[in-house]
């Protein structure tokens, strides 16, 4: 797997510095450990940014849908690492820790379905963080538009990152690029049945968009 510290063109934008001291193991669900240390997860657990995301995750997903997020970060890691694509890693994985996070709950979500409402919660997260604007904004679109079949031509590496990631962890789409990874951070973390259950996630979350009081339902 490509993966590890110091592979050119992969950087932290953003950064507002690594603790001394990184965040345990001990202190995560057993079921993200084996992910979690990775090189290339592990060397960010002591960043304030990236612990305070991964806190959330577990607060918010439920275990598969965590997993699933990891495995997305690690992927789309990988693509990078592979092509030397620089990007904002820390803000990456907050973005793949909250990716899903609108396939979660009952309420209704409108127009823009659920990457719509996990682009909100990851834009109240950062700004609860202090990350600045331009950031943000970079951030929630790779996430408001990581269902997209393919990514926007104007998208930056963010948005096509996370998309590569998502798309690849779910369906296989993109194997070729990063050949053997998807098999690997499945056997450390499995998930079997995950892309059925997600599937019926995806349809739960159709239906909320035309509930009563949706404004798809009026229009």
């Amino acid at each position: 797997m490509a993966a590890g510290p110091g592979k050119p063109g992969v950087t932290d934008s953003g950064d507002t510095g690594v603790s001394s001291r990184a965040v345990p193991l001990e202190a995560f669900p057993g079921a993200w450990r084996p992910l979690l240390g990775h090189p290339a997860l592990a060397e960010l657990l002591g960043h304030p940014l990236a612990g305070a995301a991964l806190t959330e995750m577990r607060r918010l997903l439920p275990p598969r849908l965590a997993v699933h997020s990891l495995r997305t970060f690690l992927l789309a890691d990988a693509r990078a690492r592979t092509h030397g694509t620089a990007y904002d890693r820390v803000g990456l994985l907050a973005a793949a820790a909250f990716h899903d996070t609108g396939l979660v709950g009952r309420a209704p979500l409108g127009r823009g379905g659920f990457p719509r409402r996990s682009a909100q919660l990851l834009d109240r997260f950062l700004a609860g963080q202090q990350v600045g604007t331009e950031r943000r904004t970079t951030l929630t679109r790779a996430v408001r538009e990581h269902m997209r079949p393919f990514p926007a031509r104007d998208a930056g590496p963010e948005a096509r990152l996370l998309h590569f990631g998502a798309w690849l962890d779910v369906t296989g789409r993109g194997e070729r690029h990063i050949p053997g990874d998807r098999g690997m951070l499945t056997a450390l973390a499995p998930t079997p049945g995950f892309a059925v259950s997600f599937s019926a996630r995806l349809v739960a979350c159709g239906l909320r968009r035309v509930l009563p009081g949706s404004p798809v339902a009026r229009g």
